[in-house]
């Protein structure tokens, strides 16, 4: 039947169906049709709406993957701002794709307690992250040393970006922020182990003794930290990923971060900066027994705080030996006189990274003296700005440590942690001056300055040329069997993860 003749037909039955229903019926029927027709073409829309908004939703979800050049920069009337709010968009760093989750069977879980000082903590933490990846553990993230001299409560959240911590390390270990509740159950039921790895450790420690202890126990308990990871004769694949932790693991948290930009930014805007780590704080000088220039009063009262910490085991010291071996830190005098010799600048910003210095005003006058523009981070912050970390050690050391990184010179009086650890990042970031000064060296010098046997011109050129091969350049890790103590320490000199220059290598 063609199309010609169907149409006829439908319409000849039409025709018979009015004549039949009547006009009533007919106008009915008509209504009802309609009334179908406009239901159908609502649906459409409805449907066709939700199909356009669940595309809308899912764009936008890509967007936040993708960054914002997806939507996000678009002038809308979803964009109060418009253009001007797109053109900012551009300069936001497009989000870091995290890396993937590293699959392997847990051996059981590590907890750790960290000892000492920020920078001892940092460099324990790297270990300890580092020891976990190999024994294929799960880490919980380390608790911080509250109970030290500084009694500084701060948790690890406090200080480091937690979030930042276990994301950016999860392709090597797993990293949780507490142990799971049924494990937990466990640890307060005393069913876990608890000790201190031997010091100096090498991986076939942490994998022959180490770990089966955690496979039986299920959870281990390591209470002491510091330097446990041999400095030398470790896989490259070990070192590369203590550097990892230290220099991409461990960001402070964005707070502590935004404030050290401050502070650079400040002293930036007045020209080049040195930062001097004056380590003569009342702690280290009755830790060390160090009292040179100190008046009687003053020796008295480092003797007893010495006295009064049991765990610091050595408590009859000669001063004067100690600071003929090179052994104590250098005076604010001496320091002065150094700084001089090496042909400082007596304008520059000196930026004094350390807490209160032992004698105050008194002691510092000779460097005040001789370099006028010498500042601290109380000095250029408002009061406001430091509210959150007064009275938190650690948390103003790392504001210091941010600092300490970016100066054009970085200058330690003593090599204590945070000397060593600084002076490793800067390495890193490219052999940036970082003046080792040899104490033992400078003092006799100094005395024989002081007592008229060296002329000012004489001692002056003594101090530099000595110096000269000790500005941070390249070089290898002295290393000393059987002797950690003594030979270069590896996150002062991290030469497995360095970028290192042309020239050969020097053994200094």
């Amino acid at each position: 039947m063609c199309k010609t003749e169907k149409f006829l037909y439908h319409r000849k039955l039409w025709e018979i169906k009015v004549r039949l229903l009547g006009d009533s019926k007919v106008e009915k029927l008509r209504n009802s049709i309609v009334s179908r027709s406009r239901m159908s073409l609502w649906m459409i829309r409805a449907v066709s709406v939700l199909l356009l908004w669940s595309c809308f939703v899912h764009l936008m979800a890509l967007g936040d993957m993708w960054g914002p050049r997806l939507f996000k920069g678009w002038p809308s009337c979803f964009n109060q701002h418009g253009l001007s709010t797109a053109l900012e968009m551009k300069s936001l760093p497009a989000k870091i794709a995290l890396p993937p989750k590293r699959v392997y069977r847990n051996n059981g879980y590590l907890m750790v307690s960290c000892n000492g000082g920020l920078n001892q903590m940092r460099a324990a933490i790297c270990d300890m992250v580092t020891v976990a990846r190999y024994m294929n553990v799960t880490l919980i993230v380390p608790e911080l040393d509250k109970t030290s001299f500084w009694n500084d409560p701060s948790e690890f959240k406090d200080i480091f970006d937690v979030d930042h911590f276990i994301s950016s390390l999860r392709d090597e270990v797993r990293i949780l922020k507490e142990l799971p509740p049924r494990v937990k159950k466990r640890v307060e039921l005393g069913m876990y182990h608890e000790m201190p790895p031997i010091s100096w450790s090498n991986m076939s420690y942490y994998q022959n003794q180490i770990l089966p202890l955690v496979k039986k126990h299920k959870v281990l308990h390591l209470n002491k930290t510091d330097s446990r990871l041999a400095n030398n004769g470790l896989p490259v694949e070990v070192q590369k990923l203590r550097c990892r932790v230290n220099f991409n693991g461990l960001k402070f948290t964005p707070q502590i971060e935004e404030l050290g930009r401050r502070v650079v930014n400040i002293l930036r805007e007045k020209g080049p900066f040195l930062v001097l780590h004056l380590r003569y704080e009342m702690d280290m000088l009755a830790f060390s027994g160090c009292s040179h220039g100190c008046n009687p009063e003053e020796e008295e009262e480092l003797t007893r705080m010495r006295y009064a910490y049991p765990w610091w085991k050595e408590k009859v010291i000669n001063s004067e030996e100690k600071r003929k071996e090179g052994l104590c830190p250098l005076t604010p005098e001496e320091t002065a006189l150094t700084l001089t010799a090496l042909g400082i600048d007596r304008n520059v910003q000196i930026y004094i990274a350390a807490g209160e210095i032992y004698g105050g005003e008194r002691r510092m006058k000779a460097l005040t003296n001789a370099f006028p523009n010498v500042v601290r981070k109380e000095t250029i912050l408002e009061s406001s700005d430091l509210d959150f970390c007064r009275n938190h050690s650690s948390q103003m050391a790392a504001l210091d440590y941010l600092v300490a990184v970016e100066s054009d010179i970085f200058v330690p009086t003593y090599d204590g942690n945070m000397a060593r650890v600084v002076e490793g990042h800067r390495r890193f970031l490219g052999f940036k001056k970082t003046i080792q000064l040899n104490r033992k060296f400078l003092v006799k010098l100094i005395d024989e300055y002081t007592q008229g046997l060296l002329t000012w011109d004489v001692f002056s050129s003594m101090v530099k040329a000595f110096h000269s091969t000790r500005m941070g350049s390249p070089k290898r890790r002295l290393v000393i069997p059987n002797k950690p103590k003594e030979e270069d320490y590896f996150y002062s000199n991290p030469q497995e993860c360095l970028q290192l220059l042309d020239e050969p290598l020097r053994v200094i």
